[in-house]
């Protein structure tokens, strides 16, 4: 495991739960509006964060926290986060998981292991807009297929879109909502300028305001069971 960050309390990560939280190092993606764009490389700090030191202190918080969160970076891309959530399994965590679905197979050994909780996979654009955020080849075929796993899975799963322009707009979001038709839980994140990858990018771009973000859960909610603006 290649890892960039440990926060050892939070409150808002693992929705109803205080958690942990293990930040891995290394996306395949390069979001404009990232906020952890200090973890889209894979090469290793000289402050990197040790496996082995996280997981005794998971194992002394026992009783103490809730459960844990795997974020990055993207997670799937880990050789080994097949056997590292299994040892937070071991220590009977319930487990949360970021992805942006980019690694079905891995998803899907995950879920057949019954290693993960929840799932939480952001779906960044319209699929047919994701040539501006990722090089991923056949990336379209692989966030339907983990779509598709998730919502047929029994684990619990949550979808999320950060509402930028000009990656979501008014008319390009139904086709998200399409995608995700059905869904339980449907997230609607405002977008916020403070320390993104690529803050002059947005300069042409005015924010939604709260009434416009409204207006997109309107819209969603005839597609999705829950939707929440957070």
């Amino acid at each position: 495991m290649i890892l960039g960050g440990f926060q050892k309390n939070s409150l808002i990560d693992y929705p109803g739960k205080i958690s942990s939280v293990i930040f891995t190092k290394g996306c395949n993606f390069k979001c404009p509006y990232c906020h952890n764009h200090e973890l889209i490389s894979f090469e290793k700090n000289d402050d990197s964060v040790d496996t082995d030191s996280i997981l005794s202190f998971l194992n002394s918080r026992k009783g103490f926290i809730d459960g844990v969160v795997i974020t990055g970076g993207e997670p799937t891309l880990q050789k080994d986060i097949i056997d590292f959530a299994g040892e937070i399994k071991k220590m009977g965590f319930p487990l949360k998981m970021d992805t942006n679905g980019s690694r079905p197979e891995i998803l899907e050994k995950l879920v057949e292991k019954k290693l993960v909780d929840l799932f939480a996979m952001d779906i960044k654009a319209p699929f047919s807009n994701y040539k501006e955020l990722t090089y991923e080849k056949d990336i379209a075929e692989k966030l339907e297929s983990s779509i598709n796993l998730l919502m047929n899975a029994e684990t619990d799963y949550l979808f999320r879109t950060t509402c930028a322009k000009p990656f979501i707009t008014k008319t390009n979001c139904m086709e998200i909502f399409e995608h995700i038709k059905g869904a339980d839980n449907y997230y609607l994140q405002t977008f916020k300028r403070d320390n993104v990858y690529k803050k002059d990018f947005f300069n042409s771009f005015e924010d939604y305001t709260e009434d416009e973000m409204r207006n997109f859960k309107k819209t969603a909610v005839k597609f999705v069971k829950i939707c929440k603006l957070i």
